[in-house]
């Protein structure tokens, strides 16, 4: 089976599930440990491309299909404030971007230096393997086009039965979930949901290799450097 990864974010680093005659997961300290592995596709729950203004296509098209669970899915701010360091920086560029002038959330803010590190390494050729996923899209995916129910996480700690729900699904979509070696990462490292997010990262790349996936927009925009603003699952 031709390897895919799926790629999630996390405190230390980047935890990316690879998926193709066996099942793994790995935990690279950067992005381009990611990009060095085996793999036809890669699918990360990370922006690429950024436009403008604020927010993107990507980000009202995906929401509207995720009820509940649209909040996990943040408007991505301009590519100017993305480039700044400093908070107030960042705040001053995105109010000096878009329309109506908004700020950026301090929650966002913290993940810039991941987004910095994608768009420093991608390019348009690189998005041919390279894809930006999300994994509640994914969810919805294999949910039969439904919103979950459960969120993954309450007042920012794992929900259990929200991760049982997903779980489960994985499961039922063809995920090898019960093949996956279990993990002893540091929670400092590796949250419980990061893990789980990766695999949904990773079942969505095998449907972007199969060309079974579905993308927002379906036709997307380009951002400055010539990145194409979607996300697929």
């Amino acid at each position: 089976m031709t390897p895919v990864v799926g790629v999630d974010g996390c405190p230390g680093g980047w935890i990316a599930v690879r998926w193709g005659k066996t099942v793994s997961h790995h935990l690279c300290r950067s992005f381009s440990e990611v990009v060095a592995m085996e793999a036809a596709v890669i699918a990360v729950d990370m922006p690429i491309g950024f436009p403008q203004g604020s927010g993107r296509a990507a980000e009202r098209e995906v929401r509207a299909r995720l009820g509940d669970r649209q909040s996990s899915v943040f408007s991505v701010p301009s590519r100017a404030a993305v480039m700044c360091a400093d908070y107030r920086e960042a705040c001053a560029a995105n109010l000096a971007n878009s329309n109506p002038p908004k700020k950026v959330s301090k929650q966002i803010f913290h993940i810039f230096p991941k987004m910095r590190e994608i768009d420093a390494l991608i390019t348009p050729e690189l998005q041919l393997r390279i894809v930006e996923v999300h994994p509640e899209l994914a969810f919805w995916a294999m949910n039969g086009a439904a919103p979950l129910p459960l969120p993954k996480k309450v007042k920012g700690q794992p929900h259990a039965p929200g991760l049982a729900l997903r779980k489960a699904l994985l499961a039922k979509a063809g995920f090898p979930l019960k093949d996956l070696p279990e993990a002893h990462y540091r929670r400092a490292d590796v949250g419980a949901d990061d893990l789980i997010d990766a695999c949904a990262c990773a079942w969505s790349a095998r449907r972007i290799l199969e060309g079974r996936h579905v993308s927002f927009p379906a036709d997307p925009p380009l951002d400055a450097r010539g990145l194409r603003m979607a996300i697929s699952a």
